[in-house]
């Protein structure tokens, strides 16, 4: 689950990585949910054996994230996050793919490890409930996976005997025979003395009241594993055709581009047209050389996908920047040439167009190829303090003959610790009245701690500084 960045694919990309493409998770996490069309996954992956293997390597996988530190990702098995909801699903996605017996290992090892008889018994946010839901409805041995279905996935009850006591005056009963930590597998279900062979329960089931009798055994068996006793969701009607991608193509460049079109519905048609021309077949590479916006869809059966819009800039063929600092990867603006590509931030940082440094001053040289005539050089800021995000405290200008002594030119101050409620974008701009300039670099002191006033400094924050567009005219 891959984020795009200007119909590209975001780079380079960490599927452990925290970062603003996703709500409290990461592509590891989000990659498994589909609740409402399991089998639109299935054949996205290539089919079972694929989504049961991602699973696997899903409760194995490292449990370290990278990026930005959430507090909401907690109660790690591999990269499963039971602290937080959009993991809660994926132990019971195993009986989509007819393996229900992970379902019950995985099931049980959450219900006996991540919940505790204490004050602080549960690994994450409570959220209304949800943490609490999922141990009761896990401890019956059922959870509704995917909501608004009338479905509940089965898994294997924690409890010797359990019943519920329905607004209908009626009662449901589940009971486990033979249950013990060690017989944690489901060996047979019987439901109001028949037997119930698939893995999963219908509400009505449970309105209409009964028994339920769970036969616990301590090895897997074959119960819920035939392909007409497993759970299905899927979306067969309305179905939309992905839009295409740039699979090679350089959004910002210097001489020109080759951009190369790709889409993930096989045997869509993918249509194309440069400026203000006319759409037409995409068969080849598309060559760029100038300021140009591309705009793309792709077609299947008389199906459209959305247009995309991408906007290409042409950047000062003579101009390179080299970057003293290391921006974070999160935050990276499109790469090493960030600042310098013509593509301009807006107010909201997550759109992907500023660079982001945290606790980290910005060096950035530039080289123009040869001595010329600068009027000015300029270079914008970004403010967000509730978001962590400070202007520098000073910016600095040093000028150079050789590329290597730099003599320091001007330096603005900034009162940087005023509380500020807005989010703002402000330009820095350097007068150099014409003077020839090759080499130039710009410096921005990050801020650093949090202010003691700031919701962040009791955690020993540290302040991000999100720099974009240098400007030489």
């Amino acid at each position: 689950m891959r984020a795009r960045f200007r119909n590209t694919w975001f780079s380079p990309f960490d599927p452990y990585e925290v970062n603003s493409n996703y709500t409290e998770a990461n592509a590891w996490q989000y990659s498994l949910y589909t609740p409402q069309d399991f089998s639109g996954l299935m054949d996205l992956m290539g089919g079972k054996e694929s989504l049961e293997n991602h699973l696997d390597e899903l409760f194995t996988a490292e449990t370290e994230t990278s990026g930005r530190h959430q507090v909401d990702i907690t109660g790690l098995i591999g990269q499963y996050a039971h602290g937080n909801e959009p993991s809660h699903h994926m132990a019971y996605i195993y009986n989509f793919v007819n393996k229900p017996h992970k379902t019950q290992e995985r099931v049980r090892q959450i219900l006996t490890e991540q919940y505790f008889n204490d004050p602080d018994g549960i690994s994450g946010n409570e959220d209304c409930g949800q943490m609490s839901a999922w141990y009761i409805f896990s401890s019956l041995g059922f959870y509704p996976v995917t909501p608004g279905s009338n479905q509940y996935i089965i898994g294997a009850p924690l409890f010797d005997k359990a019943t519920i006591y329905l607004e209908n005056g009626k009662t449901f009963t589940i009971l486990a025979e033979n249950n013990s930590a060690d017989n944690l597998y489901v060996k047979n279900v019987q439901l109001n003395g028949k037997a119930h062979t698939t893995s999963y329960l219908n509400h009505e089931s449970i309105v209409n009241g009964g028994t339920m009798v769970f036969t616990m055994t301590n090895q897997p068996g074959d119960w819920g594993t035939k392909d007409e006793d497993i759970p299905v969701t899927k979306i067969d009607e309305h179905l939309i055709i992905p839009s295409p991608f740039i699979v090679q193509g350089d959004v910002a460049f210097k001489e020109s581009t080759e951009v190369v079109l790709a889409c993930a519905e096989k045997d869509a048609a993918i249509y194309f047209r440069v400026n203000e021309n006319e759409f037409e077949l995409y068969k080849s590479p598309i060559s760029i050389t100038e300021d140009s916006n591309l705009v793309v869809y792709s077609e299947k059966n008389g199906t459209k996908s959305a247009e995309i819009t991408t906007r290409f800039y042409k950047m000062d063929p003579d101009l390179s920047i080299t970057l003293g600092t290391d921006y974070a990867n999160q935050y990276n603006g499109g790469g090493n040439d960030a600042l310098i590509d013509g593509l301009r931030g807006t107010r909201d940082f997550r759109t992907g167009a500023w660079q982001g440094y945290q606790d980290t001053d910005l060096i950035a040289t530039l080289n123009r190829g040869s001595k010329k005539p600068l009027n000015t050089a300029s270079i914008n800021f970004l403010v967000d303090q509730r978001s962590w995000i400070f202007y520098p405290t000073e910016v600095n200008l040093y000028l150079s003959e050789n590329g290597t002594d730099f003599t320091l030119h001007k330096t603005i101050k900034i009162d940087a610790e005023t509380p500020n409620d807005q989010t703002e974008i402000k330009t820095f701009t350097f007068d150099l009245s014409g003077k020839p300039v090759q080499y130039l670099r710009i410096t921005a002191k990050n801020f650093g701690d949090l202010p003691e006033w700031h919701l962040g400094a009791p955690f020993q924050g540290k302040a991000w500084l999100f720099a974009d567009e240098i400007e030489l005219k």
